[in-house]
C-alpha cells in the first residue's frame, strides 16, 4: 500500500482536559476528525468542497485505542492516513503521538460511507478517487 499521510500539530488546551489534567477520552475523535480534514486540505480538497459535490462522509465506524494519556499543554501530532486498500468508502488510520515522537498516546481508524443529499450511501465519487491515484495512492 503506498501510504497517503499527513501529520498536524496540535496543542493541548485546558478544555480537552478533566480535572486531572489529563485528556477527556472523547477528544482523541475530535482530533481524528482534525487530522483528516487536515490530510484532504493536505491534498487540495478541503472538506467543503465534497461537500459542495452534493456528498457527505459520515463516520460509520470506529476504533480508539487509547495507550498513554496526553495531558494539558501538551504539544501532539496527529498523523492521519488514508487507508487506499479499503474500497467500500473511505478508511483512515491515526496514530496520536508526543512532539517528538517517542510517546503513542493513541491509534485508531474511522471508516466513512459517502452519502448523497438524500441520505444514500453512494459509490466513491471518480473525482476522490483520481485525487488518490495522484497522490500516490492505488
Amino acid at each position: 500500500m503506498n501510504a497517503i499521510s499527513h501529520a498536524t500539530s496540535y496543542r493541548v488546551i485546558y478544555g480537552d482536559t478533566d480535572t486531572m489534567g489529563v485528556v477527556y477520552h472523547a477528544n482523541y475523535l475530535r482530533w481524528f476528525e482534525i487530522g483528516r480534514t487536515e490530510l484532504f486540505r493536505h491534498l487540495g480538497l478541503p472538506y467543503q468542497k465534497i461537500e459542495d459535490q452534493g456528498l457527505m462522509l459520515p463516520v460509520s465506524e470506529v476504533k480508539c485505542k487509547y495507550i498513554t494519556p496526553a495531558r494539558y499543554d501538551d504539544i501532539i501530532i496527529i498523523n492521519a492516513t488514508l487507508n487506499t486498500e479499503f474500497r467500500a468508502g473511505m478508511q483512515f488510520d491515526y496514530t496520536i503521538t508526543s512532539k517528538d515522537g517517542s510517546v503513542t498516546h493513541t491509534t485508531g481508524y474511522t471508516r466513512h460511507a459517502f452519502i448523497n443529499k438524500q441520505g444514500k450511501v453512494v459509490r466513491p465519487p471518480a473525482f476522490i478517487r483520481e485525487l488518490i491515484e495522484k497522490a500516490g495512492g492505488q
